[in-house]
């Protein structure tokens, strides 16, 4: 199956077997961007990110119908690459200024024998004090790494929900930890 077929069958959907086209697209490109972020960023982990950044990029345009010439999908994968790499170097250039402009408004990170670093015990018991529920947004947040909208759907309950349980989860970890709870 040449390219254009395979952005075909992603871009028609689940029916035309798009998940088959889909890890063969990953199949496909991966490598091939893997290598283009080693060349342009001679960084593994970097390049390991980049690969799934233009995978994503790639699928959600060929399932939204915005890649006008499907046969050209290689074209479109390597152009999602270079704007990737422009956009993540822009984008510390700003941090970086950012950082020149503000730095001397930054207060110094505690030293490691400072009693105000955060106390892994008294972290746990806290979170043992929570509710199941709240705890599973906890885990759900800063473990895995999940947005309130798939929170909310594990859940069964409203996004917005998840962000205001959060918010509260959150004052009440921290009002246990200053001890005030």
């Amino acid at each position: 199956m040449d390219d254009g077929e395979l952005a075909r069958r992603i871009a028609a959907g689940v029916s035309a077997g798009a998940d088959a086209a889909e890890t063969e697209l990953a199949r496909r490109f991966a490598p091939r961007i893997r290598l283009f972020g080693l060349r342009r960023l001679r960084d593994d982990a970097a390049a390991q990110d980049l690969v799934q950044e233009v995978l994503v990029t790639t699928l959600e345009a060929l399932r939204a119908g915005r890649i006008e010439q499907p046969a050209r999908l290689a074209s479109f994968v390597l152009g999602a690459c270079r704007m990737t790499i422009v956009n993540q170097r822009r984008g510390e250039q700003r941090r970086a200024r950012l950082l020149a402009q503000f730095a001397q408004d930054l207060e110094p990170a505690p030293d490691s024998s400072d009693g105000a670093l955060l106390d892994r015990d008294r972290l746990a018991d806290c979170l043992q004090g929570l509710p199941s529920r709240d705890r599973t947004v906890v885990a759900l947040t800063f473990y895995l790494d999940r947005s309130a909208e798939e929170i909310a759907r594990e859940l069964g309950t409203s996004a917005g929900n998840v962000r205001v349980l959060r918010h509260r989860v959150l004052a009440r970890l921290h009002d246990c930890l200053e001890g005030l709870a």
